[in-house]
């Protein structure tokens, strides 16, 4: 019974204790493609009409596609992900990002050439939040994910602390913003390295749980140096059954339909779960883009000063990757206590079984709460003109609650399509982009109608009481409504 019961309940993964560390941070610096990327451009405006001879509204429709082409990128590479692996997607879109960055470093003058090229850096840079997710549940349990995604998404929010600075820093001294450009060609060769010579393939229909040996494409590039000329060692029976005989070490090309993840959005559970992550998102976004509006024309301060008031916000949004990926992995055993429920730490618990919809959601009302309060707070701060000190350590809140929402549901997304985790979090970047970009849109519309104080006060209470009603929706009925999709008895 006991020898049975080990084959028919293998290790969740064999991938070690010091490996998944390393991926850890590995995923933390790839995805400052996506955050490192969109704000390092901000403090260029200015500089990029000039250089290119165009007005200040033609280069932020350069900014408009790029929010397009984060949201359509994901939709096409998540689903390829999980058919053909995470490592090769990982290759071909960074090699994207890298050809598309040295095109903006080398052209000089010609608008629809940024034009082009900035869309093509948003296609390979884009996707790689959603495949990062996708990794994460690739390796570790719902129950210890957050060790994981917690200091994963630390590193990844150093993107958005320091890229306005980097940029505003690189105009004032250079006054060119081709080396803002060639920063992340730096980057992208860098990334295209390390996933080449040490990201091994974790895709689950692929590997398993890491025991199945990769070939070709989806080898690292060390190791297919290192097992030259040897056999390929074999694996044992009891992986079987999460690896098709035909298709073990290597994916399969489907081409990816982009609607499979616009479909899961119209599901009643997950469109609560897409809206309380996307929605955190957007304001986040509304701060970002409203802060050299705040402090260049409200408070006077030159470019540099203006990029060094995104600090505050940034610290809170690496400090609230931390607190999320505590709260979850701390939420996840206080829910399975309560409900009487065993945490398997090697196998994992069965998800369908398990009301994981609870675990992520829990001290939601809270959370949204101090949403409402900070976000208050600072319109009439800013309204009022207040000592810069008050509207900036209101950010650092700001960006801690928005991270620690936006990442619990995030990962409940990804839990709960376990099979398709690309595609699940493909979907959640897809709402979270264009509600991101018809936030901003809205935003000097409103400020000029209603002003900073009402218009913050709107965007809290939008996001804060929509917030806890999904919540308390999905508490109450996302766990059954979940299974009722899958077909649980």
């Amino acid at each position: 019974m006991g020898e049975g019961s080990a084959v028919s309940a293998p290790p969740f993964t064999i991938f070690t204790s010091r490996q998944r560390t390393y991926f850890t941070y590995l995923l933390g610096y790839l995805t400052l493609a996506s955050s490192l990327t969109a704000t390092i451009y901000l403090p260029l405006i200015e500089s990029l009409s000039k250089q290119y001879n165009a007005s200040i509204l033609a280069i932020d429709l350069t900014i408009t596609l790029y929010l397009v082409f984060q949201a359509i990128s994901p939709a096409f590479f998540g689903p390829l992900s999980d058919t053909l692996g995470r490592r090769p997607v990982f290759l071909v879109t960074f090699a994207i990002y890298l050809a598309a960055s040295l095109g903006l470093a080398l052209n000089e003058n010609s608008y629809a050439t940024l034009l082009v090229l900035r869309s093509l850096q948003s296609v390979g840079g884009s996707a790689v939040m959603s495949l990062a997710y996708a990794v994460v549940a690739d390796i570790s349990l719902p129950a210890e994910r957050g060790r994981i995604l917690g200091p994963m998404l630390a590193a990844t929010n150093f993107g958005p602390c320091f890229g306005p600075v980097v940029g505003g820093g690189i105009v004032l001294a250079t006054g060119q913003t081709q080396w803002a450009f060639w920063t992340l060609v730096i980057f992208g060769a860098s990334s295209l390295m390390l996933i080449g010579w040490t990201m091994p393939e974790t895709g689950r229909n692929i590997v398993g749980n890491g025991e199945v040996c990769p070939r070709a494409l989806w080898k690292t590039w060390c190791s297919v140096i290192r097992s030259n000329g040897r056999r390929e060692r074999q694996i044992g029976p009891e992986i079987s059954r999460n690896v098709d005989s035909e298709k073990r070490g290597k994916g399969v090309w489907s081409f990816p339909n982009p609607f499979s993840s616009v479909r899961l959005i119209f599901y009643a559970d997950t469109f609560l779960i897409l809206w309380s992550a996307g929605s955190p998102y957007a304001v986040w976004y509304c701060i970002q883009a409203s802060i050299p509006l705040v402090y260049g024309q409200g408070y006077g301060y030159n470019p540099l000063a203006v990029s060094l008031c995104f600090l505050t916000g940034g610290a809170g949004v690496i400090a609230g990757g931390f607190i999320a990926g505590r709260l979850m992995d701390f939420n996840y055993t206080k829910t399975a206590e309560s409900y009487g429920l065993p945490v398997d730490r090697v196998s994992g618990n069965d998800i369908r079984h398990f009301p994981i919809e609870v675990a992520r959601s829990r001290g939601s009302y809270t959370l949204h709460m101090l949403s409402v309060g900070t976000l208050i707070g600072f319109g009439w701060a800013v309204e009022r003109g207040v000592h810069t000190s008050i509207p900036l350590i209101l950010q650092f809140f700001i960006g801690a609650r928005c991270t620690v929402v936006l990442q619990l549901y995030s990962a409940l997304m990804v839990d709960i399509f376990p099979d398709k985790a690309g595609t699940a979090a493909a979907s959640n970047n897809i709402v979270r982009c264009i509600l991101s970009a018809v936030a901003v849109a809205m935003l000097q519309p409103l400020r000029d109608a209603i002003g900073d104080g009402w218009m913050f006060t709107s965007i809290g209470l939008v996001d804060g009481v929509l917030g806890m009603c999904a919540a308390a929706v999905l508490r109450k009925w996302g766990y059954n409504w979940r299974r009722a999709r899958i077909g649980c008895d």
